[in-house]
């Protein structure tokens, strides 16, 4: 297409789009070009012919009448002659056509290097563009992690004060731990108190008072308690499962009451002895529960029949036990004729006549 318009600048350049029409297709230009070259021939003829008209009216111009026409020689070519200037105007115009071509070459390279850095320049600008959009999210991205580092550092200032208190509570703990220690030592060596388990808000006490000589059922169990205490300097002493029913189950109150508490429990436990020690024994060998608060003891016979003893303070040596009632089915079960061989009977004399009573 550059051809073609080459052609065109030279054969008649008003043909030439000044508006920057779209090219034409490949056959249209084929045709005007073909029908240039013809026009551009009939051209070269029109030219001759024109030019041999103008010298024929250049003479004629000069000459004064017909007869002098006749008469006068024909005038000698210049040298050369019109072939000869047309000739070198056909030159100078090849050789201008030519370093036309050659310019147009380099016009055509310095647009297409245009062109070349005009793209180059395209693609700066979007790499510049991505550039300034990734500096904008470096920009926000640091802006959240000096606002997050602005939160870790106040939250970092609160679990240090936190953590502060906290420790203040640790030592107070650890000086608890180190007077409890201390109370559970003397209490040890007065009191028979042997520490199990040890831990934070926890321990586990093992009470064995000296057995007395009075106990005819054999040695007392040794009578096992946990204490726990809680943030508000309280207690709690709960007896363990297996000896659950003898004593109180469990005791409440405040830090410095603790050894007020385990000397109760331990005075009431020894106080009881006999009476604790009897229980212990007659429960392997019958369905009974004890009661202390009611002093109170059932006897479960079978399913449906239930006995319940009272079991006077002071006994075996002040007080005594005593048959309360006998139930079957909820309904009260007359024992006016179930006859006891003494008059005060223990609780185990109790049991076996409950348990052989035929009456029953």
């Amino acid at each position: 297409m550059a051809e073609v318009r080459a052609a065109l600048q030279r054969c008649d350049p008003v043909l030439l789009d000044p508006h920057g029409d779209p090219e034409p297709d490949g056959d249209e230009a084929a045709r005007m070009v073909l029908f240039l070259t013809e026009s551009r021939r009939m051209q070269k003829v029109l030219w001759r012919q024109l030019f041999v008209l103008d010298s024929m009216m250049s003479l004629l111009e000069g000459l004064e009448s017909a007869q002098q026409l006749m008469i006068q020689p024909c005038p000698l070519q210049p040298e050369g002659g019109a072939r000869g200037r047309w000739k070198a105007l056909k030159a100078g115009s090849r050789s201008g056509v030519e370093e036309t071509e050659v310019l147009l070459r380099s016009l055509q390279d310095r647009v297409q290097q245009i062109h070349n850095r005009r793209h180059t320049l395209t693609q700066l600008v979007q790499q510049l563009h991505t550039k300034k959009q990734q500096r904008e999210q470096l920009e926000e991205s640091l802006l959240k992690a000096q606002n997050a580092l602005q939160s870790c550092d106040h939250q970092l200032a609160k679990l240090r004060a936190e953590s502060e208190v906290a420790l203040g509570r640790l030592i107070s703990w650890q000086r608890l731990r180190d007077e409890l220690q201390a109370q559970v030592s003397a209490t040890q060596d007065v009191m028979q108190v042997t520490l199990i388990t040890f831990s934070q808000s926890e321990l586990c006490v093992e009470l064995r008072p000296h057995p007395s000589s009075n106990l005819s059922s054999g040695e007392l169990e040794p009578l096992r308690l946990s204490v726990t205490w809680s943030h508000d300097d309280r207690f709690r002493l709960q007896v363990s499962e297996g000896m659950a029913g003898l004593v109180e189950d469990s005791l409440t109150g405040r830090r410095a009451e603790l050894s007020a508490a385990l000397l109760e429990v331990m005075q009431g436990y020894v106080g009881q002895a006999e009476l604790l020690s009897e229980i212990q024994s007659l429960r392997s060998s019958f369905a009974i529960d004890w009661r202390p608060a009611q002093r109170l003891l059932i006897y479960l016979k079978t399913a449906s029949l239930v006995c319940h003893l009272e079991v006077e303070e002071g006994y075996p040596s002040g007080g005594r036990a005593r048959l309360l009632s006998v139930r079957r089915d909820g309904q009260h079960v007359d024992t006016s004729g179930l006859k006891p061989p003494k008059a005060d009977l223990r609780l185990t004399e109790w049991l076996v006549l409950l348990c052989s009573s035929p009456l029953l």
